[in-house]
């Protein structure tokens, strides 16, 4: 296997323009959508199936009463455990030998199961053609030695493409000299990969904790949340059973009672 690509973003660096997400819809042909309102700047809420770069617009209260910015590209994270990957029962979605995640559109079927297995929200059913869309890091262009649009059109290199063991090196000098200039926040997000997910291939520099950009703090595969809901469910059933004999043990020895009466 060849050695894993992967994209660093250091939201320090985003400036908002959105280029990234006009430079996604242009080479990935996708249609223009109509404009929602999100209570930002950001557009759309989510990620759709014509939306697979999301520049997200976030605005933060300090303690002197002003806001301040937290701009982030956001995309699909080619987990290292995909769970979307996992789901999928026909192979559509398959593996790269560059350790990207790809849909294989002519295989999908549309059953949507990737749609929920994603624990970032990313894959999306498209209507029009009955198949899941999510971005594939440009398959095309990376497999002819370019990168994705959206690194190339970054004018700031907040988006970085490259090799994953390299990127991550510089990801960790750059946290360090954040904190060094007082970014106390400042961290990596999917870069461990003994992490969440065996590491995201799409990771990221924050300057403040995940949940305040979306992202779930310590992202699970869904299946891992069976034995949990499993266990829960057993122990609501043996309470109700429990309940149910205490219950029916009163109510006999009130007729007993009753009785001798």
């Amino acid at each position: 296997m060849a050695r894993t690509l992967a994209m660093f973003t250091d939201t320090s660096l985003c400036i908002g323009c959105r280029a990234c997400q006009v430079a996604c819809k242009q080479w990935n042909e996708l249609p223009s959508e109509q404009p929602e309102w999100t209570g930002s700047y950001q557009n759309h809420s989510t990620f759709t199936d014509k939306t697979y770069r999301l520049v997200r617009f976030i605005e933060k209260p300090q303690a002197n009463g002003e806001l301040s910015w937290l701009l982030m590209s956001d995309v699909c994270k080619h987990c290292a455990q995909a769970g979307c990957l996992d789901a999928c029962p026909t192979g559509a979605i398959y593996r790269t030998e560059h350790g990207t995640v790809n849909i294989n559109q002519d295989v999908c079927n549309g059953c949507r199961y990737c749609v929920s297995s994603c624990p970032f929200g990313v894959v999306s059913f498209n209507h029009d053609t009955g198949r899941a869309n999510k971005c594939t890091f440009c398959n095309d262009r990376i497999h002819n030695g370019l990168g994705p649009a959206c690194a190339k059109t970054c004018p700031t290199e907040s988006i970085q493409f490259g090799f994953r063991d390299e990127l991550v090196t510089k990801a960790g000098k750059r946290v360090a000299a954040l904190k060094e200039m007082g970014y106390k926040q400042a961290q990596l997000y999917g870069a461990d990969s003994n992490g969440p997910l065996g590491g995201l291939n799409a990771f990221f520099l924050l300057l403040d904790k995940p949940s305040t950009y979306a992202l779930p703090e310590k992202p699970l595969l869904p299946q891992r949340n069976v034995l949990v809901d499993s266990l829960l469910s057993v122990g609501s059933a043996l309470l109700v059973g429990v309940g149910a004999v205490l219950a029916f043990r009163e109510r006999g020895g009130s007729t007993k009672g009753g009785g001798d009466a």
